[in-house]
């Protein structure tokens, strides 16, 4: 097949793809319905930290700025509801005192649930910053961190208290230690970045002059799998994130396009046309075995692996248009799930295991959806007057990343599992698609 017809068939397929990581997350996870009608935010006040050793060589803002910080973090989880500084009370604007001091009744007074008291010292480079939660109710504490390092490390020291206390409240705080990677289009070039749930700490992961697509990760974020055309053919490649080194994976005349990891990561779906047309199949990374779980005349890719590895979603026209479809791990009994609209794609399961979130042409414009693995209890989410595509889960199965367009350029975003509390995470000079939510990282 020439390049520039693999490149059309590229193009025709685009649509179909599938942008998320197929990766196993603990069954002990907690899940909160956060979008429950019965939902109701932690209350929180968040006063300026306090410095132990004077002002000296810092900034007259810097408690409120580590506060502010702090708060913006929890905000952005929409777990957190902190509480307007203004209405504190004039004794408790310091959160220097002892736990015996506090006046908890006062901070009941104005509403707050929960309390966070911080203090740092620094002197020159180097910051120890402390911070702990107390239970306003209970009058009691709940959490005590203390973090050491340089002063530039300020915000990563309180990104990791956030996690601390959204742990302690939700019994789950790993989004605070995810990533999310995608494709910004520069011109006729891509780059392949990735960039913190928070919005910060922005990487360039591939750097290319030609065309990058489908990110995906590998459990524990391992691994980052992608297709390139360096040398002039859609290969699939895999970054070890240990070391950055990148290895050309599968290189079969045609389209080699990675889908998700196995739960235990020692096997990759991957959409092959070496054959003529595009079907799926299972590679062994290790050997690099492949099986064959798809042989339909049918275009058949975006596949995606259920949190269990029983199941596998993905996309085929075989029905006469593009619609989700629900397989055995080996391939055997494909069954339709998706049966409203004409143009059904990029299928992402959720990590409880219970919901696949997918795009569906909606007045021809693709709006996110999701779904019961039953193809019951279609949900929609977006209603954007331009695109939302490509749904990633949150590895806490609480959030969903995804591209948007409103006739400008697209960028990506986070939102709840329901649609709710939509947060822009990066707008670049280009068009940001593809976005794939890591799984947590491994602790500094």
């Amino acid at each position: 097949m020439k390049i520039k017809l693999i490149f059309k068939r590229l193009i025709l397929l685009a649509a179909m793809l599938c942008f998320v990581p197929g990766c196993a997350y603990g069954a002990d996870k907690v899940y909160l319905d956060i979008d429950s009608p019965a939902w109701k935010q932690f209350v929180i006040a968040v006063p300026d930290f306090q410095n132990a050793v004077g002002k000296i060589g810092l900034p007259d803002n810097q408690a409120a700025l580590f506060s502010d910080q702090l708060s913006n973090f929890l905000q952005i989880t929409a777990f957190f509801n902190v509480v307007n500084k203004k209405a504190y009370l004039d004794d408790n604007k310091a959160s220097n005192v002892s736990a015996d001091e506090i006046r908890f009744a006062d901070w009941l007074a104005i509403g707050a649930e929960y309390l966070v008291q911080g203090n740092f010292q620094q002197r020159g480079g180097d910051l120890i910053l402390e911070g702990r939660l107390y239970d306003v109710v209970k009058a009691e504490v709940v959490v005590v961190k203390k973090y050491a390092g340089k002063a530039a490390d300020g915000k990563t020291m309180l990104r990791k208290f956030a996690a601390e206390i959204l742990l302690a409240l939700t019994g789950d705080g790993s989004v605070f230690s995810t990533r999310i990677a995608f494709v910004m289009k520069k011109g006729k070039a891509t780059d392949i970045l990735s960039i913190n749930y928070d919005g910060t700490g922005l990487i360039k992961e591939i750097e290319s002059k030609t065309i990058l697509m489908s990110p995906r990760w590998a459990p524990e974020a391992r691994y980052l799998a992608f297709t390139s055309f360096e040398d002039g053919n859609p290969d699939f490649y895999v970054k070890d994130m240990s070391n950055a080194a990148v290895k050309k994976i599968s290189s079969f005349r045609g389209i080699n396009l990675p889908g998700s990891w196995s739960p235990d990561g020692r096997k990759v779906l991957v959409t092959l046309s070496k054959d003529g047309n595009e079907e799926i199949y299972l590679l062994d990374f290790g050997s690099k075995i492949l099986q064959r779980l798809t042989d339909n005349y049918a275009i058949d890719v975006s596949p995606v692996w259920s949190p269990d590895g029983s199941k596998i979603a993905f996309v085929s026209n075989r029905s006469g248009s593009p619609q989700i479809y629900i397989m055995d791990g080996d391939g055997n009994n494909a069954r339709r799930i998706t049966f409203t609209g004409n143009y059904n794609t990029s299928p992402a399961w959720s990590p409880k295991g219970d919901r696949i979130a997918y795009e569906s042409s909606v007045d021809g414009r693709f709006q996110i959806f999701t779904t019961s693995t039953d193809g019951e209890n279609v949900k929609q989410l977006t209603f954007d007057s331009g695109e939302a595509k490509s749904p990633s889960w949150s590895p806490d199965g609480r959030y969903l990343s995804f591209s948007k367009s409103n006739g400008d350029k697209k960028k990506i975003y986070i939102m709840t599992a329901s649609g709710l509390n939509v947060r822009l995470l990066y707008e670049g000079a280009g068009d940001c698609v593809s976005a794939a939510w890591s799984p947590r990282l491994k602790a500094d």
